[in-house]
C-alpha cells in the first residue's frame, strides 16, 4: 500500500508521509535524561500525539515506558478518588506490560497494584505507594508520559493526582518513583481557569508548579517540509520544483503540521480531478487551488478554532482589533485574551507584538469576519455584489477599476462619517467590497511584517497573477512620497511591475479619485478616498 498524507489522528511512519522529527526527539529525551517533569502544551492537531508515539518507542530501549491517554478513561472514571485511582491502576497495568519487563510476574508490585485496586478503600496514596514499589524494583527507569490530559482538568481529583506526582518528585531522592513525567494537551495544567467554569474555582494549580519549561518548536521548517515532499517525490516522480513548493507551503502555514499537512494531502487526493498530470497540481497554480479548497471546506481545525471564537467573546474582539484596525496589540501572556490566543494556535509572539499565526488563519479569520450577516448587509457588500460581473477581464483582476469603483462607492456611503470611523473601518469595508469579486477562484493574504497603524498590504492571488495593494493612512504629503517609493521597492520581491495605493485621508482638501504615478520604473496606481 503506498503511503498518503494524514491528518487524522496520529502519523504512522510506515503509512503516512512524515517529516523527520529525529532532531526533536533529540531535543525532549535530553529533558528525559535529566528527570524533568514537564507539559507538552500545543494547540489543536500539533502533532503532540505524533509525537508522543514517535517519543515512546525512541525511549524505550533505555526505559520502562508507559503512555496513557486519558481519552480512553469515561467521565464516571473521574467521579471520585477511588474510581479515578482504580481506572488509572488497571490503564497502568496492561500498558507497563507491553515493556517485557523482568517484573512483570504474579509475584511484583505489579500485580499487587491490580489486588489493591480492588479494595473498596483504594485511593490515590495506596495507588503512589504500590507505584513507587513497581519503581522500586524495575530494571530501568520508568517514564509515564499522558496524552489528552485536558481530559481530566476539569475535576478536583486530577489536583490530587498533580499533587501526588509533585510529592513524588520533589522526594525522589527519598524514595524511588518515575524518571520523567510527560503530561500532553492543548491547556496549560499550570492556569486551570479557562477549563474550570466555576468563578470560584478558578485558581493557579501550584500541584505542578515543578514542570521544566518545554520550548521545543514543534512547527515544521522549510526543510521538515521538504524531506517529507522529497519521499513523496522519489514515489510519484511529479517533476515539482521541490524547493519552491515547500517555501510555498510554509508561508503560508509557518509550519503548523495540520495545515501542512492538509494541503499536500488536498493536492495529492483531491485536485487529480481538476489537472490532467500530477506534474500540474504540484506547481504554484495548484498550490493555490489547494488553498482555495482548503479555505473553504469543513475541517476539524477550523472547527475547533470556531468553537473558540463563539466560547470566549474577548478572544474574538481581540482579534478583530488586530485584524482590522492595524493597531499593535503588545505580547503579555498574563493578559487572559493573549494567553488564551496564544494556547489555541491563534496568535504568535513576533518580538513583543502579536501577530496572526499563519496566512491561513489570518485569511480565514477575514472570511469569518466578513461573512456575517451584519456585514453582507451593508451596502459596501451589496454594491461588490452588483459590480463584480464588470472586474474580470480575459480571466485577469482589473484592480484598477475596482478602486475606481471602491472610491465612489465608498464616498457615496461614507463620505460624512467622522475620521475616526474611516481609521477604523476603512480597511475592512476595503476588504469586504474585494472579497465577493475574488471569491471561489482567488485568495488574498495580509503581509504581517507590513501591517500597522499606516500601512497595511494585501496580496491577491488571481489564476496565477499576483495584485499587490498597500492601504494606509494619509500623514502628509512627504510620508506618502515615502511610501510610493516603498511600495515600488517592495514590488521588486514580487517580480512586479504595477502596484496599487489605497489612501485613507482624512484632510478636508483632499481630492478623491484615482492617479498613475512612476517610481523608478514601477507604475504605481493610486486610489485616494
Amino acid at each position: 500500500m503506498s503511503k498518503k498524507f494524514n491528518t487524522a489522528a496520529v502519523c504512522i511512519p510506515s503509512e503516512h508521509y512524515m517529516v523527520n522529527i529525529d532532531d526533536r526527539l533529540k531535543q525532549i529525551k535530553q529533558l528525559v535524561d535529566e528527570g524533568k517533569y514537564f507539559t507538552i502544551n500545543r494547540a489543536r492537531q500539533y502533532g503532540k500525539t505524533t509525537t508522543l508515539r514517535a517519543l515512546y518507542r525512541y525511549l524505550k530501549s533505555e526505559y520502562y515506558v508507559v503512555l496513557m491517554d486519558f481519552q480512553t478513561f469515561g467521565s464516571l472514571d473521574f467521579e471520585s478518588e477511588h474510581t479515578f485511582s482504580s481506572a488509572f491502576a488497571n490503564s497502568f497495568f496492561r500498558l507497563f506490560r507491553r515493556n517485557d519487563s523482568i517484573i512483570d510476574n504474579t509475584d511484583s508490585p505489579l500485580y499487587k497494584l491490580i489486588d489493591d485496586s480492588h479494595n473498596a478503600n483504594f485511593s490515590l496514596r495506596i495507588l503512589f505507594n504500590d507505584l513507587k514499589d513497581i519503581c522500586s524494583v524495575s530494571d530501568k527507569p520508568i517514564i509515564l508520559m499522558i496524552d489528552e490530559v485536558d481530559s481530566a482538568t476539569n475535576n478536583q481529583v486530577f489536583l490530587d493526582f498533580l499533587s501526588q506526582l509533585r510529592a513524588g518528585y520533589i522526594d525522589r531522592d527519598l524514595e524511588p518513583t518515575f524518571k520523567s513525567v510527560i503530561l500532553a494537551g492543548v491547556y496549560d495544567i499550570k492556569n486551570l481557569k479557562h477549563k474550570l467554569r466555576n468563578e470560584d474555582e478558578h485558581k493557579y494549580n501550584s500541584p505542578w508548579n515543578i514542570a521544566a519549561d518545554f520550548n521545543i518548536d514543534m512547527s515544521f521548517s522549510k526543510n521538515d517540509i521538504f524531506g517529507m515532499l522529497s519521499d513523496y517525490e522519489n514515489d510519484h516522480h511529479t517533476g515539482m520544483d521541490i524547493d519552491q513548493i515547500s517555501k510555498l507551503i510554509y508561508s503560508y502555514t509557518s509550519g503548523y503540521p495540520y495545515l501542512v499537512s492538509r494541503i499536500c494531502q488536498i493536492m495529492d487526493e483531491k485536485l487529480p480531478e481538476k489537472y490532467s498530470s500530477e506534474h500540474d497540481i504540484w506547481t504554484v497554480s495548484g498550490f493555490n487551488s489547494a488553498i482555495r479548497i482548503l479555505l473553504s471546506e469543513r475541517n476539524t481545525l477550523f472547527e475547533s478554532l470556531s468553537e473558540k471564537l463563539n466560547s470566549y467573546p474577548r478572544l474574538s474582539d481581540m482579534l478583530k482589533t488586530l485584524l482590522f484596525t492595524g493597531k499593535n496589540i503588545v505580547y503579555n501572556y498574563y493578559e487572559e485574551s493573549t494567553n488564551i490566543a496564544t494556547m489555541f494556535g491563534f496568535v504568535r509572539d513576533n518580538n513583543g507584538v502579536l501577530v496572526i499565526s499563519n496566512r491561513i488563519f489570518e485569511t480565514w479569520l477575514y472570511n469569518l469576519y466578513l461573512s456575517t450577516a451584519e456585514m453582507q448587509q451593508t451596502d459596501i457588500y451589496k454594491a461588490s455584489l452588483q459590480d463584480k460581473s464588470q472586474f474580470i477581464i480575459n480571466g485577469h483582476l482589473d484592480m484598477k477599476h475596482i478602486l475606481e469603483k471602491f472610491v465612489i462607492h465608498f464616498h457615496d456611503i461614507f463620505g460624512n462619517m467622522n475620521d475616526k470611523f474611516l481609521e477604523d473601518e476603512g480597511r475592512r469595508y476595503f476588504l469586504l467590497y474585494l472579497r465577493p469579486i475574488i471569491n471561489g477562484t482567488g485568495n488574498y493574504y495580509i503581509e504581517s511584517h507590513t501591517r500597522d497603524l499606516r500601512r497595511t498590504d494585501i496580496i491577491v492571488d488571481y489564476l496565477g497573477n499576483q495584485y499587490i495593494i498597500e492601504m494606509k493612512i494619509w500623514h502628509g504629503d512627504e510620508y506618502n512620497n515615502r511610501g510610493e517609493k516603498q511600495l515600488a521597492d517592495y514590488l521588486d520581491s514580487y517580480h512586479s511591475n504595477t502596484g496599487y495605493m489605497l489612501s485613507f485621508n482624512f484632510n478636508k482638501k483632499k481630492h478623491i479619485g484615482i492617479h498613475e504615478i512612476i517610481v523608478d520604473d514601477k507604475k504605481i496606481i493610486e486610489a485616494v478616498v
